[in-house]
């Protein structure tokens, strides 16, 4: 594997019975970038994420860590946020810390001092010797996310690790994951919340119903998509707006974007403006966020787990 790719994935599938949660993967991720795993929930980036760790192996394709197998020396190299939260607790804050540090291989007296310094950070520093099952489920995550970096992984892998945090928090982590970024750390995290992910990713790899829709640099991305949006702004009856060449209508600040077809003819759509008599404003091709992006080309697929049966999407919520 080439130095530059910190992450690869080689025609990866993944089974659980007769449910295929992840089918013919391929992805490569490059040292020292943002990394988007983005889709629907039951869309298979958990069942990804625990592969790339070894928590769980392929069925077909071949998955490549930091140069070669997942194995124990190279996990520990990595950061893992599961997107189960897990603590100990019985243990105090700060005890459980030191003891994450201590199996990441820090020395009890570095973890403490690092612990610390993270407790202060997260204004968590007046429950370190409390029992962890005396704070808050938010207070519980930034325990968990703490106990992820503390040993200062060249590799951070969240998996959806915004979810439950209030609007302050998730402004917090995403500096902190910024942070990590402008010191070289590669970092890949899921979500299906594709506005955040369009703030922080530099690369991302959509997926829904278990296959890749498409991947690469966000802004190559943007730029290729750049055709398949137009805002709209206009006075008078709306009805011109549908047509062939229109996927879906989106309002906007004052207007409507339309998301189109791919190979659309947009100029169509002016024409039946101008002759169904509506004031037309403004008409521009514009950069697509990265959720019309995304709906342009999973559509009507990407519903995420509401078709599948209720074992199945436990099946993947845990897997």
């Amino acid at each position: 594997m080439s130095s530059d790719i910190a992450i690869r994935l080689e025609g990866v599938t993944k089974r659980f019975g007769e449910h295929t949660a992840v089918r013919d993967l391929h992805m490569s991720i490059p040292r020292g970038c943002i990394y988007g795993l983005l889709g629907p929930n039951g869309s298979g980036k958990t069942t990804t994420l625990r592969m790339i760790m070894g928590i769980l192996h392929p069925d077909e394709g071949v998955v490549r860590l930091l140069g070669g197998d997942p194995d124990d020396i190279r996990q520990k190299r990595v950061g893992y946020l599961p997107e189960e939260r897990g603590v100990y607790r019985k243990m105090k804050v700060l005890e459980q810390l030191e003891f994450m540090g201590e199996i990441r291989g820090l020395a009890r007296k570095e973890a403490a001092r690092r612990a610390g310094d993270w407790l202060d950070r997260l204004g968590l520093g007046d429950w370190k010797e409390k029992k962890v099952e005396d704070l808050s489920k938010g207070m519980q995550q930034k325990v968990q996310f703490i106990a992820t970096v503390i040993h200062d992984p060249e590799l951070l892998i969240l998996d959806e690790p915004f979810s439950g945090l209030d609007p302050i928090n998730q402004d917090v982590l995403e500096d902190i994951v910024r942070e990590f970024h402008r010191r070289g750390t590669t970092i890949l995290f899921s979500t299906h919340l594709m506005a955040q992910a369009e703030q922080l990713c530099e690369y991302v790899c959509l997926i829904s119903k278990a296959e890749k829709v498409l991947d690469g640099a966000l802004k190559d991305l943007k730029a290729q998509e750049r055709e398949g949006v137009v805002a709209v702004k206009f006075d008078g009856s709306d009805g011109w707006l549908a047509g062939p060449e229109v996927a879906s209508i989106e309002k906007v600040d004052r207007g409507v974007h339309l998301l189109l077809h791919e190979g659309a003819d947009h100029q169509a759509i002016l024409r039946r403006g101008v002759e169904s008599g509506a004031v037309i404003h403004h008409f521009e091709l514009v950069e697509p966020s990265l959720h019309e992006i995304f709906i342009r080309h999973a559509g009507g697929d990407a519903v995420g787990d509401a078709g599948l049966p209720r074992d199945l999407q436990r099946a993947e919520a845990v897997s």
